[in-house]
């Protein structure tokens, strides 16, 4: 089981913190947004006698709730259809034991949220990476070398858009290429939609709408990063399989029920007003111009624009992120204070890969985003290790 490259950092960030040094944390997606005050009012004002298991597959008017919020956005869906999970993460792992069976084979996009790995070595299954590349954004590699990587024991393709750590945000011509090659090869795609409130260019489509393959689709959704609310740990699992629903029930009474204040907090949040979004949208969107202006300007550095969710992949003139990622912790000051980034690698599977390339979360303010950028300048100018 793999570390994290988002938290794997930690320690050398507490040790700074405990000698007084400012980390700024560009590290690990938890914005600095307030969570929406109904969210927190509704488990405030929560009228329980008995704080109680609820329905494994999560309490049904948040259910209902969910699909309406679905049906708004074009994806037709009814809450039979809707299983509230533990976060996107448990999400992830059900699909993967309810569809897969140990030693099946899923083709992801590379750089890929590294916590797939860990889901993957939960379940018994491999992960087999399609590189994309940085020189064109991370788009979506041609869909002939996913092909090539198709064997009997392959059962799956698994995207995430808005692409976690990239920020690309597929195309419909490239969900359609993935759509006909699922439907061609009898395969499942997984879609990890955690993001789709956060595209700066025009809407996401969900994987959801696209025609010919509902039975094939299984995705992923969270409440965390859409209202800032990343510590309550309610997600959904979401699909038109009802086979797939069938299995996944299993394991949601395994492990009994979703947590039930944080359903109650979830179930607030979807009455929230339509426009809630824009707000957030261009204050994330915001951030990202001036990450990019800032970081456009260093040399040595570059990043493509992302186009959706809040983070950035950018390669610097450094030849290993990952000891150039612990010295910023351990040895860099600049005006008392330093700059927390996910190193690269920890994102690829394919070795040698991303070594000179950081993941950038912009979920902090304005202020604190130049300020950690002025961190990160100083610090390529005096790096020892170029």
């Amino acid at each position: 089981m793999p570390s994290s490259p988002i938290r794997k950092l930690a320690p050398f960030a507490d040790a700074a913190k405990k000698e007084g040094v400012q980390v700024y944390h560009l590290n690990i997606g938890q914005p600095d947004i307030a969570t929406p005050s109904i969210m927190l009012e509704a488990v405030q004002q929560a009228n329980l006698k008995v704080l109680e298991y609820t329905d494994s597959r999560g309490i049904l008017s948040l259910r209902m709730k969910l699909a309406d919020y679905y049906i708004s956005k074009g994806i037709d869906v009814n809450h039979e259809d809707v299983l509230i999970t533990i976060g996107g993460s448990e999400a992830i792992l059900f699909a993967f034991m309810a569809c897969l069976d140990e030693g099946d084979e899923i083709i992801v996009p590379e750089p890929f949220y590294a916590n797939y790995i860990g889901f993957a070595m939960a379940a018994g299954i491999h992960i087999i990476p399609i590189t994309s590349s940085i020189n064109n954004g991370f788009a979506l590699p041609p869909i002939a070398s996913f092909q090539e990587k198709i064997t009997p024991k392959t059962k799956g393709i698994f995207i995430c858009n808005p692409n976690n750590p990239t920020g690309y945000v597929y195309s419909e011509a490239e969900l359609l290429q993935i759509r006909d090659l699922i439907k061609e090869k009898d395969l499942y795609l997984f879609s990890d939609e955690a993001y789709t409130e956060f595209s700066y260019e025009g809407n996401v489509k969900s994987t959801l709408t696209l025609q010919g393959v509902q039975d094939h689709v299984i995705m992923i959704d969270t409440f965390s990063k859409k209202y800032s609310a990343c510590g309550a740990r309610i997600g959904a699992l979401v699909t038109k399989n009802k086979q797939v629903i069938e299995a996944v029930i299993k394991f949601a009474q395994a492990r009994l029920s979703p947590p039930t204040l944080e359903q109650i907090a979830a179930e607030a949040a979807l009455g929230l007003p339509n426009n809630y979004f824009d707000e957030t949208r261009e204050e994330y969107k915001n951030r990202r111009d001036i990450l990019m202006n800032r970081l456009s300007k260093m040399e040595g550095v570059y990043c493509p624009i992302p186009s959706g969710a809040f983070y950035a992949m950018a390669q610097l003139p450094v030849k290993n992120t990952d000891d150039f990622c612990q010295w910023l912790l351990t040895t860099f000051r600049h005006n008392n204070s330093t700059i927390m980034l996910a190193p690269g690698s920890g994102f690829y599977t394919t070795p040698g890969l991303g070594l000179n390339e950081v993941r950038l979360a912009y979920v902090l303010n304005e202020k604190d985003i130049n300020l950690a950028m002025d961190c990160l300048e100083q610090a390529l100018r005096v790096y020892p290790n170029n």
